[in-house]
């Protein structure tokens, strides 16, 4: 099986314009996604997939494969399903490019179980939530059937404690990983009730009737979406490299 990796970026943030060109330590935050992620043991080739020129020119710089993708996409998975048709790949990994802690184990304890069963079309990662967390509109929890699959993802907590009950709650972290074809039906699919209401992508899935599989991996990193976040993750940063 042929797995691919795909880091998405682009210059046009809203709340940080030229993120993934950030300096992080004396390296624009795109190489350090990229530096995690090639130390995956299951990838077979790995991409940055962007619509900038300064990101293409950048990549090239530190030896990355980058292919220049169209201005068009409304998403980093759309811009996946645009490398999975230009790339001869039977698995793809939608690695976010604004994790510059990625851990790698991520990526092959996510992709493992479609190699291990043919049936498996879609997996992603969850971890336990800390309680600051549990009613943070920007953590997307998840709840699970008895088999590991994702049941339902919301911004809201899930499941209400109506009464009291020892049911943890759990976290999303956002690395997706397609079987081809799923990929390809998923970016002709319109956005869905479900995942308009929410903002949550993922439930463009579950509504077409395909699971989810969901594997525990307890080393959420960090996304930067804030300056306060970028702060945090350069002080992280500078003190391993003293």
């Amino acid at each position: 099986m042929k797995v691919i990796g795909v880091i998405p970026a682009r210059m046009a943030a809203t709340r940080l314009p030229g993120k993934p060109l950030l300096t992080i330590a004396g390296k624009p935050m795109i190489q350090w996604v990229w530096e995690r992620a090639r130390q995956a043991q299951t990838l077979s080739a790995l991409y940055i997939a962007t619509p900038d020129a300064e990101i293409i020119r950048a990549a090239e710089s530190f030896g990355a494969c980058a292919m220049l993708t169209s201005h068009a996409h409304r998403s980093g998975t759309d811009r996946v399903a645009e490398v999975a048709r230009r790339t001869e790949g039977d698995i793809y990994v939608n690695i976010q490019g604004d994790e510059p802690l990625l851990d790698p184990r991520g990526i092959d304890y996510a992709v493992q179980p479609l190699l291990d069963d043919p049936q498996v079309m879609m997996s992603s990662l969850y971890c336990h939530a800390q309680p600051h967390e549990y009613d943070a509109p920007s953590v997307v929890k998840v709840v699970l059937d008895r088999e590991g699959n994702a049941l339902y993802f919301s911004r809201s907590r899930i499941p209400y404690p109506r009464e009291a009950t020892n049911l943890p709650v759990y976290k999303h972290i956002g690395l997706y990983v397609y079987r081809r074809e799923l990929l390809l039906r998923f970016s002709e699919w319109e956005p869905t009730p479900l995942e308009r209401t929410e903002a949550l992508e993922q439930l463009r899935v579950l509504e077409h009737g395909y699971r989810i599989r969901m594997v525990p991996f307890e080393h959420a990193s960090i996304a930067v979406d804030t300056e306060v976040d970028l702060a945090r993750v350069r002080q992280i940063l500078e003190q391993r490299g003293k």
